[in-house]
């Protein structure tokens, strides 16, 4: 077992990755329970998963309410935060109480939302299911909804109040699935860590066929880079934290050129939205072509998108941009960008020159 400990203060939880921990989690659960009734939210997808989970409370004696959502970003709207606000409420979900989100990023960040307004702030845990909700979306306490403008405009901080992480879960999953959440994990090296981007090159293949401790590592690692991270910059007002967003603002472009859908999958617009920063950061003449050229050769050979064509995106340079102008981040009329010096030295630009954006985006589709 690893507990890595996100601290900030009175609202500091606990993150613990254990193979196995969910049929164990009602150790974890039974002081959150208040003898209540625990409401489950996951999706289609997890239903054995929720089996398992409901068995361990039960055999704890705490019972508990699934509610069930259909699969997909799509899922992430107002009208599912509706609804799943509304069936709350009808099972008397009270400030106090915690409600369990079992899923991938897209139960995490609608149930995390949905907790943070009902009753103006309920607790709730994460239990991630996914690859990339494990390494990434379940800790630091950031949660929202789509609109028709971008990704994630409408949400809020809150915290959860604990985070089980169990990597067998992952054995269940698809392929492309565990893909697209390595690519979190491939962030890390190349935010601050050259040493841990080269531990990926060697080993990345072997983590996603499987190789249990290699995934064991990567999560442990990567929960507790991005717990460090929190813990110095909580609400993204001192920067830190703005790291986190290395390959997403190329990233969230492509994934509202392709409409949000299952046609890319963030992970997948991460990845490409990497190679894309990296790529344009060489462009700039600001980092060496041959760390460009690594980054490329890294997610290329795990069966990642590294670019435009890979992610299936012919758009214009000026359309993605446009798409880019709806990033939550834009601050005062400008678009911070996350760049590279070389592998491992990743940095927040607030001068970029849009033009040159749609220019290098150009070219990469020709």
């Amino acid at each position: 077992m690893t507990t890595v400990r996100v601290g900030l203060g009175e609202r500091s939880y606990d993150v613990v990755i254990e193979a196995g921990l969910l049929a164990r989690a009602a150790d974890r659960l039974l002081p959150l329970a208040r003898g209540r009734v625990m409401p489950i939210v996951t999706d289609e997808n997890v239903l054995p998963h929720l089996e398992t989970l409901r068995a361990a409370l039960g055999a704890a004696g705490v019972a508990s309410e699934a509610i069930v959502l259909p699969p997909g970003e799509s899922t992430k709207s107002w009208a599912m935060l509706e609804q799943l606000s509304d069936r709350l409420l009808d099972l008397g979900v009270e400030r106090g109480d915690h409600v369990i989100a079992l899923g991938g990023g897209v139960i995490g960040d609608l149930v995390g939302f949905a907790c943070s307004i009902l009753k103006r702030g309920c607790g709730f845990v994460q239990v991630p299911t996914t690859l990339l909700a494990q390494v990434d979306s379940s800790v630091g306490g950031k949660t929202a909804i789509n609109t028709r403008a971008g990704k994630n405009l409408i949400g809020a901080f809150h915290q959860p109040a604990l985070v089980l992480i169990d990597p067998t879960v992952l054995e269940t999953l698809p392929p492309r699935q565990v893909r697209a959440g390595y690519a979190e994990v491939v962030k890390y090296g190349l935010i601050d860590d050259a040493d841990f981007f080269a531990w990926c090159e060697a080993n990345g293949a072997a983590l996603l066929a499987g190789d249990l401790p290699l995934r064991e590592h990567a999560i442990a690692y990567s929960v507790a880079a991005k717990a460090r991270i929190v813990a110095e910059d909580e609400r993204e007002t001192r920067g830190r934290r703005a790291l986190l967003n290395l390959g997403h603002t190329f990233g969230h472009a492509l994934e509202a050129e392709t409409g949000f859908s299952e046609r890319l999958f963030h992970g997948e617009g991460v990845a490409a939205g990497m190679a894309l920063a990296y790529g344009f950061s060489a462009a700039q003449g600001i980092a060496p072509h041959a760390a460009a050229a690594r980054v490329t050769e890294h997610l290329r050979a795990v069966g990642l998108p590294d670019g435009l064509a890979t992610a299936g995106v012919s758009a214009s340079g000026k359309t993605l941009v446009g798409h880019m102008l709806h990033d939550k981040k834009m601050d005062a009329g400008t678009l911070p960008f996350l760049l590279a010096r070389d592998i491992g030295e990743s940095y927040v630009d607030k001068a970029v020159d849009l033009g040159a954006v749609e220019a290098f985006l150009d070219a990469q589709g020709r």
